[in-house]
C-alpha cells in the first residue's frame, strides 16, 4: 500500500447481515467479512427485526476487528469509516451507525453515511472492469427493485421501480408457497435446475407497459392459484422443479425486459445489475445472452458482492469522499433514506462512452 492510497472501512447492517470490509481506492478489496443470520431467521420464514438487531449488537465488533486483521491494517491506517445510513430496518441501521460513529470519533476519522442502494451500484467498481458511462443500473433485492440512469457526471436518476413487491420478495413468497426453505431466491434457483421454465405459463406483469415500472405481486397470486388448482404436491420433486423454473423465468423475463427497454430508450452502452437477486444463476446467464445480442456491456458483481456486504459500502464511501469529508454529527440512521442528489460517478476510474 502506497502512502497516497485511500483505505475505507465499510460497515453494513441494513437488514440481517453483519458485514465489514476494507477497500483500497474504491476498487481493491483487501478483506471482506460477513456474519449471516440465515439460520436464525430461516425457521421463521423471514427476517425478524428484533432478532436481527440483537445479533448485530452481539457480533459487530468481532466482524469489524476481524476484517481489519485480515486486511493487515490498523485503525490509524484508515482514511475514513463508511457505514450504511439507510434504507433498511431501523434497529439494524442504528447498531451499525452507532458503532461506526464511536469508532470514527475515537480514532479521529471522517464518518461517511452511505445509501444502501448507492452501495449496491458502487459494487460494479469492485469487479475492476472498465466502467463506461452513461449506464442503466438495476438494483434488485428482497427489499428493492429499482432501475436507475447513471450519468457520466451528476446524480443517479430513478427510471422505474416495482409498484408492489420487490423481485426478491416475490422469490421468498413463492418459495414459501412451494414449501421451499428461506431465503427463497437461492432455494428456487436450486429447485429450478432440472425444471422446464416453460412448463407453466405464468403472467409477466407490466412487461408490455411502455414505462419502466415493474410489478410482482400478481405473479405471486398466480402461483398460489395454480397450486390450489392443480394440487401439485410439495414432495413431488419433478413437479416442483417445473413450477419453480417457470415462476423464476417469469421474474427474469420482466427484469431483463425492463433493463433492455431502459438501455435502448436512454441509448446507453452499459448495463449494471446488482443486489441479492443478481446472484441468481439463470438471471446471470440470460443477462449475458441478451446484453450480447443488444451490444451492451454488462457488469454484474460476483455473487458475494451482489448480496449485502461491507465492500460495496466502502466503495461508495470512497466516491463520496471526493466531494465531502464526512461528519460525525449529521450521520443518522434513516429507514426510508432517499437516494438524494449525490452520484458516485465523479472519479478517474470511470470514462464516458460515446452515445
Amino acid at each position: 500500500m502506497g502512502k497516497d492510497n485511500t483505505l475505507i472501512l465499510g460497515i453494513e447492517t441494513s437488514c440481517d447481515e453483519t458485514a465489514a470490509a476494507v477497500v483500497e481506492n474504491g476498487k481493491d478489496v483487501l478483506a471482506n467479512l460477513l456474519y449471516s443470520q440465515e439460520k436464525i431467521h430461516g425457521r421463521f420464514g423471514g427476517v425478524v427485526p428484533e432478532l436481527a438487531c440483537r445479533q448485530h449488537v452481539s457480533v459487530i465488533s468481532e466482524v469489524v476487528y476481524g476484517v481489519l486483521s485480515r486486511a493487515k491494517v490498523n485503525l490509524q491506517d484508515l482514511s475514513a469509516v463508511a457505514v450504511t445510513q439507510g434504507p433498511g430496518l431501523m434497529g439494524a441501521l442504528l447498531v451499525g451507525v452507532s458503532y461506526a460513529k464511536a469508532l470514527a470519533y475515537r480514532n479521529h476519522l471522517p464518518l461517511i453515511g452511505v445509501n444502501h442502494l448507492e452501495g449496491h451500484i458502487a459494487a460494479v467498481h469492485l469487479e475492476k472492469a472498465d466502467v463506461v458511462l452513461p449506464a442503466v443500473a438495476l438494483v434488485v433485492s428482497g427489499g428493492h427493485t429499482n432501475l436507475y440512469y447513471v450519468p457520466a457526471r451528476g446524480p443517479l436518476r430513478l427510471l422505474g421501480r416495482t409498484i408492489d413487491d420487490a423481485a426478491g420478495e416475490a422469490f421468498d413468497k413463492g418459495a414459501k408457497l412451494l414449501g421451499l426453505p428461506f431465503p427463497g431466491g437461492p432455494a428456487i434457483d436450486r429447485a429450478s435446475g432440472t425444471g422446464d421454465p416453460r412448463a407453466v405459463d405464468f403472467p409477466r406483469p407490466y412487461l408490455k407497459q411502455a414505462n419502466l415500472d415493474m410489478s410482482f405481486s400478481g405473479l405471486k397470486t398466480a402461483l398460489r392459484y395454480y397450486l390450489e388448482r392443480t394440487g401439485v404436491p410439495k414432495d413431488n420433486g419433478a413437479g416442483i422443479s417445473d413450477v419453480a423454473a417457470s415462476y423464476q423465468q417469469a421474474i427474469i423475463d420482466v427484469l431483463i425486459g425492463k433493463i433492455i427497454l431502459g438501455a435502448n430508450r436512454y441509448r446507453v452502452q452499459s448495463v449494471f445489475v446488482t443486489g441479492g437477486v443478481a446472484a441468481n444463476s439463470a438471471l446471470r446467464r440470460q443477462l449475458a445472452d441478451h446484453s450480447a445480442k443488444h451490444n451492451l456491456r454488462l457488469i454484474i458483481p460476483e455473487p458475494a458482492l451482489c448480496t449485502d456486504n461491507g465492500a460495496m459500502i466502502a466503495a461508495a464511501g470512497f466516491f463520496r469522499m471526493k466531494d465531502r469529508s464526512g461528519s460525525l454529527l449529521t450521520v443518522s440512521p434513516e429507514a426510508s433514506l432517499p437516494m438524494g442528489d449525490h452520484g458516485f460517478t465523479g472519479n478517474g476510474s470511470l470514462r464516458e462512452g460515446r452515445r
